[in-house]
């Protein structure tokens, strides 16, 4: 049940009547109005442009339009008041029996909130993808986090979902990853490791080495790198990505497909995708200019060989192989989402770190040549995340030799509060980690806050079924929800009725940040409605010796709760049944 779309449907229907009826003149476009909150709830509970719109085309005065529309639709018993604001913005205030209707229908339908705004299309969220080198990061933990996210919430608004990681495998730094597992593999026979500059010299690969001691016992001690650089470098690939595996399931998160860059090598397909953009006449031999400022590692004052991305929007071209016959970084790349584009996805989205912002021109122009602008790319960015405790910057972990793991994140904080907080703040917008202030039960840490208004509401149901209230979700279906009309009661349940149209704003926008923000209004309004139960008795939840009253007032806030678990489970936290 999506009131906003029925109330919009309802605005449609009177402008079709108004046309009909010659009010309005025939051939009006109306998808460009809208049914949205107002600003300023003061104003009512809903607000429709269709006035304002509708003037320019129809050669009238905005306001006549609105007059005339709010007398029909103050004819529907869904409408209490349909009033002319300004110029012509029209609020509408509904009656409290569409309010209590959406309270049932939270109950009832078990699939409140879900959308159909997908309609199956396919969509591949590739997340992560970071190189298997190491432990993740606390960036990769934001990422992992806003990705896992952003794919349960297209999932929850009607699309066909694939979550994939893409193993950097085929570049320079698993050959360095090799040549320093060695060097843990030497100190495991013994021998002293050579750490040189350039290596990785954190201590998660000492059991990498003495993995490969088990494997190799001190055969390859003697051996020239030639001889054990492949076999080692395969060896401790396996062994990374089966730590990262690791950390993402420490996290919640998992992949649908990994997908391998070694594996576009030697097989065809990176020659493939270019082949398909030089039939388009979009791959040439040339030698690009020298960049202003900073000198990219892609960049040769050389001819090389170029894909004419600025075809599809990007500020150059760019190279795709360099002039002694090698790919560059890109080629692979383009490849692979090629090879994503042939597995048939509808919408693909890469979420990168912001290091990358440089990448997502080339990368949308790559992916509109080699899918004739059918299938759209949307790149999102994860900015920077900054770890504080104690007031402190959080130090560095020993263990990954320069810098903080997610392990070190989630076993401090725990999965639920960690992936909540990464989603306080839009993807694109820097996030403060304070480790005390996520971990305090206040009103300003917002994963406590909307954890504590489950939990109430939990415990409101265990403490009417002690004292002989039925409070069970079967009862609560069935409540008389006429008994509840208190603005404040009425003021929660519209903010339940918002949940169905922040879904699809959200979807449309692969923005999961705004179920965060949601969920924290959602708890604040079931929050303050109990506290001003203290005050006024007639708004307490269990009303003693008034079982239907009670559970009126109870299937209002468990309606809440429902909410809130769904909104929970779209961001990868359990709800809280208790707070200790």
């Amino acid at each position: 049940m999506n009131i906003f779309s029925e109330i919009r449907l309802l605005v449609i229907d009177c402008l079709d009547a108004m046309v009909a009826e010659g009010a309005l003149p025939p051939g009006l476009a109306f998808d460009q109005v809208a049914v949205e909150p107002p600003r300023d709830a003061a104003h009512g509970d809903m607000a429709t442009n269709a006035a304002m719109v509708l003037a320019k085309p129809a050669g009238q005065n905005p306001r006549a339009i609105a007059d005339a529309l709010a007398a029909r639709l103050a004819a529907d018993p869904r409408i209490e008041l349909a009033e002319v604001a300004g110029p012509g913005f029209l609020n509408l205030r509904l009656a409290a029996p569409v309010w209590q209707a959406v309270v049932r229908a939270a109950l009832t339908d078990a699939g409140f909130g879900r959308s159909q705004l997908g309609q199956g299309q396919k969509v591949n969220v590739e997340f992560v993808s970071a190189n298997p080198t190491g432990p993740m990061h606390v960036g990769h933990t934001r990422g992992a986090v806003f990705g896992d996210a952003l794919a349960s919430l297209l999932a929850f608004a009607g699309y066909d979902v694939t979550r994939e990681y893409y193993i950097n495998d085929g570049g320079a730094q698993v050959d360095v990853l090799a040549r320093s597992a060695y060097e843990r593999y030497r100190e495991a026979n013994g021998l002293s490791p050579e750490i040189a500059e350039g290596l990785y010299p954190g201590d998660y690969l000492v059991p990498v080495g003495a993995a490969l001691k088990a494997r190799y016992g001190d055969s390859l001690l003697e051996r020239p790198e030639a001889d054990w650089l492949e076999d080692v470098r395969e060896f401790a690939t396996e062994q990374m990505m089966a730590l990262i595996r690791a950390d993402l399931a420490l996290l919640g998160v998992e992949m649908d497909v990994f997908s391998s860059e070694k594996a576009l090598y030697g097989t065809g397909k990176i020659e493939a995708a270019i082949a398909t953009l030089r039939e388009q006449g979009l791959i040439y031999e040339g030698v690009l200019e020298p960049p202003k400022g900073k000198t990219p590692e892609d960049w040769e004052p050389r001819q090389q060989t170029l894909f004419r991305s600025t075809a599809h929007g990007d500020d150059v071209d760019r190279p795709v192989q360099k002039s002694d016959g090698s790919w560059t970084y890109f080629a692979p790349d383009i490849a692979y989402h090629f090879d994503k584009i042939s597995r048939g996805f509808d919408l693909l989205i890469d979420v990168f770190g912001a290091d990358h912002g440089g990448y997502v021109k080339r990368m949308k122009a790559a992916v509109s040549a080699l899918s004739g602008g059918r299938v759209p790319l949307d790149v999102k960015l994860c900015q920077l995340v900054k770890l504080y405790k104690n007031g402190e910057p959080f130090k560095m972990s020993k263990r990954a030799g320069t810098f903080v793991t997610l392990r070190d994140v989630v076993e401090q904080a725990g999965a639920d509060v960690t992936r909540f907080h990464m989603l306080t703040r839009k993807n694109d917008a820097p996030l403060d980690f304070d480790f005390d202030k996520v971990l305090e039960q206040s009103k300003d840490n917002p994963v406590f806050y909307v954890q504590y208004a489950h939990a109430r509401v939990c415990s409101v149901q265990r403490r009417a079924a002690e004292a002989g209230i039925a409070a069970d979700d079967a009862t609560l279906r069935a409540a008389d929800l006429a008994l509840i009309g208190h603005p404040a009661e009425l003021a929660l349940a519209r903010k339940i009725a918002e949940w169905p149209r922040l879904i699809e704003i959200a979807a449309r926008g692969n923005e999961p940040h705004r179920i965060a923000f949601y969920l924290y209004e959602l708890a604040s309004d079931l929050h303050g409605l109990w506290n001003r139960g203290n005050d006024d008795t007639s708004l307490r939840f269990i009303q003693e010796g008034d079982a239907a009253t009670s559970a009126a007032k109870i299937a209002l806030i468990r309606a809440a709760a429902v909410v809130i678990s769904a909104g929970l489970g779209i961001l990868g936290v359990t709800p809280a049944q208790e707070m200790r």
